[in-house]
């Protein structure tokens, strides 16, 4: 895949390289996804609502299909890319939206895996208030994103543990690199303090990456 200048998921290489580079990246993704479907299944019911936000390419519809069929649940994969929805194959219709603009209904689940992180940290907030009014009582929304830096030492050791995981996969230093810089601008990672008013409870950690659930 070749690494955009300004890193953005509105091109064709990106998403048609897509599948190959987040887990060349991000060596923890399939075992989270799997986490992520598992923990979902326990909170969608029957006749329920699901949102995946930041779709991609279907990955966490795939690991649900079962339970959505089963359940007979409205599911809802929703991306602004228009490349990637040329590459969407999983469950339902994918939905070309900016989440940044949407007005949801009352659902069981919403699901954001490596979305809220390429939003400013206002547009996020707004997300996150509307994504906690609309949830059901009983329901959850799970969060999957790159956080800020650890303070002092351990921080330093956090984000070594990032580049041995990439590294691990075979991914060439030059490619680190040259992806993390196509990042600038693109991506600002979550600060633990946007989420403690929604009673957020972290599931996972992996150098500076962590899921984090909130229960309705």
């Amino acid at each position: 895949m070749e690494i955009p200048t300004n890193w953005t998921f509105k091109n064709r290489s990106v998403a048609e390289g897509f599948d190959r580079h987040v887990r060349e990246q991000l060596p923890w993704y399939d075992l989270m996804s799997g986490a992520v479907a598992h923990v979902a299944r326990h909170y969608i019911g029957e006749n329920g609502r699901v949102y995946d936000l930041g779709c991609s390419t279907g990955n966490i519809g795939n690991l649900l299909i079962d339970t959505l069929d089963e359940r007979n649940v409205e599911f809802h994969p929703v991306d602004n890319a228009e490349e990637m929805r040329e590459m969407y194959v999983g469950p339902s219709e994918f939905e070309l939206l900016d989440i940044r603009y949407m007005d949801f209904e009352p659902f069981d689940v919403a699901i954001s895996f490596l979305c809220l992180m390429f939003m400013s940290p206002s547009q996020r907030r707004l997300v996150l208030d509307k994504l906690v009014q609309s949830m059901k009582v009983g329901g959850a929304i799970i969060i999957v994103d790159k956080m800020e830096a650890e303070a002092g030492y351990l921080g330093t050791v956090m984000n070594r543990l990032t580049l041995a995981g990439k590294t691990a996969t075979g991914v060439s230093a030059d490619d680190i690199i040259t992806k993390e810089l196509s990042l600038v601008g693109a991506q600002r990672p979550m600060s633990r303090k946007e989420l403690p008013a929604h009673n957020a409870t972290e599931i996972f950690r992996f150098g500076e990456f962590a899921g984090w659930v909130i229960q309705g």
